[in-house]
Protein backbone atom coordinates (compact mmCIF):
# COMPACT_ATOMS: atom_id res chain seq x y z
CA UNK A 1 0.00 0.00 0.00
CA UNK A 2 1.32 3.31 -0.92
CA UNK A 3 2.48 5.51 1.60
CA UNK A 4 2.40 9.09 2.30
CA UNK A 5 5.66 11.17 1.74
CA UNK A 6 7.45 10.97 5.43
CA UNK A 7 5.01 8.56 6.80
CA UNK A 8 6.25 4.89 7.18
CA UNK A 9 4.33 2.47 9.14
CA UNK A 10 7.43 1.17 10.81
CA UNK A 11 10.43 2.36 12.53
CA UNK A 12 12.79 4.87 11.08
CA UNK A 13 16.49 3.84 10.28
CA UNK A 14 18.62 6.34 12.52
CA UNK A 15 20.42 9.14 11.00
CA UNK A 16 23.43 10.51 12.94
CA UNK A 17 22.86 12.62 16.25
CA UNK A 18 20.97 15.62 15.73
CA UNK A 19 19.60 14.18 11.88
CA UNK A 20 16.22 12.63 10.89
CA UNK A 21 16.60 9.28 8.94
CA UNK A 22 19.43 7.93 7.45
CA UNK A 23 20.20 10.12 4.37
CA UNK A 24 17.62 12.89 5.39
CA UNK A 25 18.10 16.88 6.99
CA UNK A 26 17.52 18.12 10.27
CA UNK A 27 13.93 17.08 12.16
CA UNK A 28 11.90 19.94 12.58
CA UNK A 29 10.12 18.54 16.05
CA UNK A 30 11.81 18.01 19.49
CA UNK A 31 14.76 15.14 19.52
CA UNK A 32 15.93 12.53 22.22
CA UNK A 33 19.17 11.54 22.77
CA UNK A 34 19.46 9.04 19.92
CA UNK A 35 18.50 11.59 17.21
CA UNK A 36 14.52 10.36 17.33
CA UNK A 37 11.79 12.59 17.36
CA UNK A 38 9.49 13.15 20.35
CA UNK A 39 6.00 12.58 20.73
CA UNK A 40 4.05 16.45 20.28
CA UNK A 41 2.10 15.03 23.01
CA UNK A 42 4.63 13.35 25.51
CA UNK A 43 7.87 15.03 24.93
CA UNK A 44 9.90 12.68 27.08
CA UNK A 45 9.04 10.09 24.44
CA UNK A 46 10.73 9.19 21.30
CA UNK A 47 8.73 7.76 18.56
CA UNK A 48 9.89 6.92 14.70
CA UNK A 49 6.04 7.19 13.32
CA UNK A 50 4.07 9.91 12.11
CA UNK A 51 0.51 10.83 11.53
CA UNK A 52 0.02 9.89 7.91
CA UNK A 53 -2.18 12.98 7.69
CA UNK A 54 -0.31 15.99 9.93
CA UNK A 55 3.41 14.24 9.99
CA UNK A 56 3.35 15.07 13.83
CA UNK A 57 5.93 12.32 15.50
CA UNK A 58 3.47 9.80 17.93
CA UNK A 59 4.07 7.16 20.88
CA UNK A 60 2.21 4.23 20.59
CA UNK A 61 -0.25 5.42 23.25
CA UNK A 62 -1.19 8.42 21.05
CA UNK A 63 -1.61 6.04 17.81
CA UNK A 64 -4.99 5.41 16.21
CA UNK A 65 -4.94 3.20 14.09
CA UNK A 66 -6.51 4.83 10.11
CA UNK A 67 -6.69 3.02 6.53
CA UNK A 68 -2.74 3.91 5.79
CA UNK A 69 -1.05 4.15 9.25
CA UNK A 70 -1.60 5.69 11.95
CA UNK A 71 -3.56 9.20 12.86
CA UNK A 72 -2.83 11.63 16.11
CA UNK A 73 -5.33 12.25 18.56
CA UNK A 74 -6.19 15.43 16.78
CA UNK A 75 -6.65 14.45 13.08
CA UNK A 76 -8.44 11.72 14.36
CA UNK A 77 -11.31 13.90 15.83
CA UNK A 78 -11.27 15.85 12.34
CA UNK A 79 -9.17 19.01 14.00
CA UNK A 80 -6.09 18.88 12.39
CA UNK A 81 -5.30 22.51 10.88
CA UNK A 82 -2.02 21.06 8.01
CA UNK A 83 -4.78 17.98 7.18
CA UNK A 84 -7.40 17.51 5.07
CA UNK A 85 -10.78 19.16 5.83
CA UNK A 86 -12.37 17.44 8.78
CA UNK A 87 -14.94 16.88 6.67
CA UNK A 88 -13.04 15.12 4.25
CA UNK A 89 -13.23 12.09 6.33
CA UNK A 90 -16.60 11.90 6.85
CA UNK A 91 -18.67 9.08 5.78
CA UNK A 92 -20.91 10.33 2.50
CA UNK A 93 -24.29 9.44 1.14
CA UNK A 94 -24.30 7.68 -2.95
CA UNK A 95 -25.49 11.54 -3.81
CA UNK A 96 -22.49 12.98 -2.07
CA UNK A 97 -24.70 14.21 1.31
CA UNK A 98 -23.25 13.36 4.66
CA UNK A 99 -24.32 10.54 6.68
CA UNK A 100 -25.86 11.67 9.92
CA UNK A 101 -26.86 9.67 13.29
CA UNK A 102 -31.14 10.46 12.30
CA UNK A 103 -31.67 9.58 8.98
CA UNK A 104 -34.97 10.37 9.18
CA UNK A 105 -34.49 13.77 10.47
CA UNK A 106 -35.91 15.60 7.57
CA UNK A 107 -39.16 13.51 7.24
CA UNK A 108 -40.08 13.10 11.32
CA UNK A 109 -39.81 17.16 10.77
CA UNK A 110 -41.96 16.91 6.86
CA UNK A 111 -44.65 14.77 8.88
CA UNK A 112 -44.94 16.92 11.81
CA UNK A 113 -45.34 19.94 9.63
CA UNK A 114 -48.29 18.39 8.13
CA UNK A 115 -50.08 17.28 10.72
CA UNK A 116 -49.78 20.13 12.56
CA UNK A 117 -51.42 22.80 9.51
CA UNK A 118 -53.92 19.87 9.47
CA UNK A 119 -54.91 20.21 13.21
CA UNK A 120 -54.77 24.10 12.94
CA UNK A 121 -57.03 24.19 10.26
CA UNK A 122 -59.50 21.62 11.92
CA UNK A 123 -59.81 23.99 14.80
CA UNK A 124 -60.15 27.08 12.95
CA UNK A 125 -61.23 26.27 9.52
CA UNK A 126 -61.04 29.83 8.37
CA UNK A 127 -57.18 29.37 7.63
CA UNK A 128 -57.82 26.89 4.87
CA UNK A 129 -59.26 29.64 2.78
CA UNK A 130 -55.47 31.33 3.01
CA UNK A 131 -53.57 27.96 2.49
CA UNK A 132 -54.99 26.35 -0.38
CA UNK A 133 -53.44 27.27 -3.98
CA UNK A 134 -56.12 29.22 -6.28
CA UNK A 135 -55.71 31.16 -9.18
CA UNK A 136 -58.22 33.73 -8.64
CA UNK A 137 -61.18 34.03 -6.85
CA UNK A 138 -63.92 34.47 -6.72
CA UNK A 139 -65.06 34.37 -10.37
CA UNK A 140 -66.65 36.45 -12.48
CA UNK A 141 -69.24 38.33 -12.47
CA UNK A 142 -67.81 39.30 -9.20
CA UNK A 143 -64.57 40.79 -9.18
CA UNK A 144 -61.32 38.71 -8.08
CA UNK A 145 -59.31 39.72 -4.69
CA UNK A 146 -57.22 36.39 -3.71
CA UNK A 147 -55.43 33.85 -5.34
CA UNK A 148 -51.93 33.79 -6.77
CA UNK A 149 -52.92 35.92 -10.05
CA UNK A 150 -53.22 38.75 -7.15
CA UNK A 151 -49.87 38.10 -5.67
CA UNK A 152 -50.64 35.39 -2.76
CA UNK A 153 -47.59 33.57 -4.51
CA UNK A 154 -46.91 31.91 -1.33
CA UNK A 155 -49.69 29.20 -1.96
CA UNK A 156 -48.21 27.52 -4.43
CA UNK A 157 -45.86 26.37 -0.83
CA UNK A 158 -48.58 26.51 1.90
CA UNK A 159 -50.95 24.77 -0.50
CA UNK A 160 -48.19 21.77 -0.32
CA UNK A 161 -48.76 21.13 3.46
CA UNK A 162 -52.41 21.67 3.55
CA UNK A 163 -55.27 19.20 4.35
CA UNK A 164 -58.93 19.09 4.69
CA UNK A 165 -59.77 14.87 5.01
CA UNK A 166 -58.33 12.69 7.07
CA UNK A 167 -58.09 9.86 4.86
CA UNK A 168 -56.15 12.24 2.35
CA UNK A 169 -53.16 13.04 5.17
CA UNK A 170 -53.11 9.61 6.54
CA UNK A 171 -52.71 8.39 2.99
CA UNK A 172 -50.19 10.78 2.42
CA UNK A 173 -48.38 10.97 5.29
CA UNK A 174 -47.81 7.30 5.26
CA UNK A 175 -46.53 7.53 1.52
CA UNK A 176 -44.18 10.24 2.97
CA UNK A 177 -42.51 8.10 5.94
CA UNK A 178 -42.58 4.88 3.58
CA UNK A 179 -40.84 6.50 0.48
CA UNK A 180 -38.91 9.62 2.27
CA UNK A 181 -36.90 7.81 5.26
CA UNK A 182 -34.79 5.60 2.98
CA UNK A 183 -34.52 8.32 0.15
CA UNK A 184 -33.49 10.77 2.69
CA UNK A 185 -30.58 8.40 3.81
CA UNK A 186 -29.64 7.75 0.65
CA UNK A 187 -29.12 11.31 -0.47
CA UNK A 188 -28.49 13.14 2.53
CA UNK A 189 -30.58 15.92 4.57
CA UNK A 190 -29.82 18.96 2.17
CA UNK A 191 -30.86 17.25 -1.01
CA UNK A 192 -33.32 15.65 0.18
CA UNK A 193 -34.94 18.76 1.25
CA UNK A 194 -34.33 20.43 -2.02
CA UNK A 195 -35.82 17.27 -3.79
CA UNK A 196 -38.91 17.73 -1.77
CA UNK A 197 -39.46 21.50 -2.49
CA UNK A 198 -38.83 21.29 -5.86
CA UNK A 199 -40.91 18.41 -6.79
CA UNK A 200 -43.77 20.20 -4.57
CA UNK A 201 -43.20 23.83 -6.13
CA UNK A 202 -43.16 21.98 -9.78
CA UNK A 203 -46.59 20.63 -8.67
CA UNK A 204 -48.14 23.20 -7.67
CA UNK A 205 -47.08 25.82 -10.74
CA UNK A 206 -48.32 23.07 -13.15
CA UNK A 207 -51.65 23.00 -11.42
CA UNK A 208 -51.85 26.90 -11.38
CA UNK A 209 -51.06 27.12 -14.98
CA UNK A 210 -53.41 24.48 -16.42
CA UNK A 211 -55.95 23.85 -13.62
CA UNK A 212 -59.68 26.37 -13.43
CA UNK A 213 -58.56 29.25 -12.15
CA UNK A 214 -60.95 28.99 -9.56
CA UNK A 215 -60.47 25.63 -8.75
CA UNK A 216 -58.61 25.07 -4.75
CA UNK A 217 -56.05 22.69 -4.68
CA UNK A 218 -53.99 21.36 -1.58
CA UNK A 219 -52.01 18.22 -0.72
CA UNK A 220 -48.30 17.35 -0.52
CA UNK A 221 -49.53 14.55 -3.07
CA UNK A 222 -47.23 16.55 -5.63
CA UNK A 223 -44.09 16.64 -3.19
CA UNK A 224 -44.28 12.68 -2.59
CA UNK A 225 -45.08 11.70 -6.41
CA UNK A 226 -41.68 13.81 -6.97
CA UNK A 227 -39.97 11.20 -3.90
CA UNK A 228 -41.54 8.62 -5.59
CA UNK A 229 -39.97 9.65 -9.21
CA UNK A 230 -36.34 9.86 -7.26
CA UNK A 231 -36.68 6.71 -6.41
CA UNK A 232 -37.06 5.15 -8.85
CA UNK A 233 -34.11 6.87 -10.62
CA UNK A 234 -32.01 5.49 -7.62
CA UNK A 235 -33.55 1.95 -7.58
CA UNK A 236 -32.42 1.36 -11.14
CA UNK A 237 -29.42 2.90 -10.31
CA UNK A 238 -28.65 0.54 -7.81
CA UNK A 239 -29.87 -2.49 -10.05
CA UNK A 240 -32.35 -3.28 -7.67
CA UNK A 241 -35.48 -4.99 -8.77
CA UNK A 242 -37.79 -1.86 -9.71
CA UNK A 243 -40.81 -4.03 -10.11
CA UNK A 244 -42.43 -2.92 -6.82
CA UNK A 245 -41.88 0.93 -6.91
CA UNK A 246 -43.21 0.63 -10.65
CA UNK A 247 -46.57 -1.34 -9.70
CA UNK A 248 -46.88 1.68 -7.20
CA UNK A 249 -46.58 4.15 -9.46
CA UNK A 250 -48.73 3.04 -11.75
CA UNK A 251 -51.33 2.28 -8.93
CA UNK A 252 -51.06 6.01 -8.24
CA UNK A 253 -51.31 6.95 -11.61
CA UNK A 254 -54.52 5.11 -12.19
CA UNK A 255 -56.05 6.71 -9.16
CA UNK A 256 -54.79 9.51 -10.03
CA UNK A 257 -56.69 10.21 -13.46
CA UNK A 258 -59.74 7.91 -12.75
CA UNK A 259 -61.10 9.18 -9.14
CA UNK A 260 -62.55 12.55 -9.30
CA UNK A 261 -61.65 15.48 -7.54
CA UNK A 262 -58.04 15.21 -7.54
CA UNK A 263 -55.36 17.50 -9.31
CA UNK A 264 -53.75 15.35 -11.63
CA UNK A 265 -51.42 18.45 -12.46
CA UNK A 266 -49.78 18.52 -9.32
CA UNK A 267 -48.92 14.93 -9.18
CA UNK A 268 -47.70 14.88 -12.97
CA UNK A 269 -45.30 17.97 -12.33
CA UNK A 270 -44.40 16.77 -8.92
CA UNK A 271 -43.46 13.67 -10.96
CA UNK A 272 -41.75 14.82 -13.34
CA UNK A 273 -39.96 16.99 -11.44
CA UNK A 274 -38.89 14.26 -9.06
CA UNK A 275 -37.39 12.13 -11.55
CA UNK A 276 -35.49 15.11 -13.36
CA UNK A 277 -33.98 15.75 -9.92
CA UNK A 278 -33.62 12.61 -8.74
CA UNK A 279 -31.33 12.13 -12.00
CA UNK A 280 -29.45 14.63 -11.28
CA UNK A 281 -28.49 13.82 -7.35
CA UNK A 282 -27.58 10.40 -8.53
CA UNK A 283 -26.12 10.43 -11.67
CA UNK A 284 -23.70 13.64 -11.24
CA UNK A 285 -19.99 13.30 -12.07
CA UNK A 286 -17.93 13.62 -8.98
CA UNK A 287 -15.96 16.18 -9.81
CA UNK A 288 -19.49 18.36 -10.54
CA UNK A 289 -21.44 16.98 -8.18
CA UNK A 290 -23.06 19.94 -6.15
CA UNK A 291 -23.14 22.09 -9.64
CA UNK A 292 -25.28 19.33 -11.18
CA UNK A 293 -27.41 18.93 -8.33
CA UNK A 294 -28.29 22.53 -7.01
CA UNK A 295 -28.14 23.41 -10.47
CA UNK A 296 -30.61 21.11 -11.90
CA UNK A 297 -32.73 22.17 -8.30
CA UNK A 298 -32.15 25.85 -10.13
CA UNK A 299 -33.56 25.03 -13.60
CA UNK A 300 -36.60 23.45 -12.11
CA UNK A 301 -37.13 26.67 -9.73
CA UNK A 302 -36.95 28.56 -12.80
CA UNK A 303 -39.50 26.57 -14.63
CA UNK A 304 -41.50 27.37 -11.42
CA UNK A 305 -41.30 31.24 -12.11
CA UNK A 306 -41.83 30.55 -15.46
CA UNK A 307 -45.36 28.55 -14.95
CA UNK A 308 -46.29 31.28 -12.22
CA UNK A 309 -45.54 34.42 -14.15
CA UNK A 310 -47.36 33.19 -17.53
CA UNK A 311 -50.54 32.01 -15.64
CA UNK A 312 -50.40 35.32 -13.74
CA UNK A 313 -50.50 37.31 -17.31
CA UNK A 314 -53.02 35.27 -18.80
CA UNK A 315 -55.66 35.72 -15.31
CA UNK A 316 -54.33 39.55 -15.32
Amino acid sequence: MDQAPGSPQGPLERGPAGQGPAGGGPLGDGHGGAGLPTCYRHPDRETGIRCTRCERPICPECMVNASVGFHCPQCARGGSGSGPAPAASRPRTLAGGTVTSDPRLLTKILVGINVAVFIAVSVHSSLLDRLVLIGSWPPAPYTPTMGVAHGEWYRLVTSMFTHQEIWHILFNMLSLWWIGGPLEAALGRARYLALYFASGLAGSALTYLLAAPDQASLGASGAIFGLFGATAVLMRRLRYDMRPVIALLVINLILTFTWGHIAWQAHIGGLVAGLIVGYAMVHAPRERRALVQYGTCALVLVAVVVMTVLRTAQLG
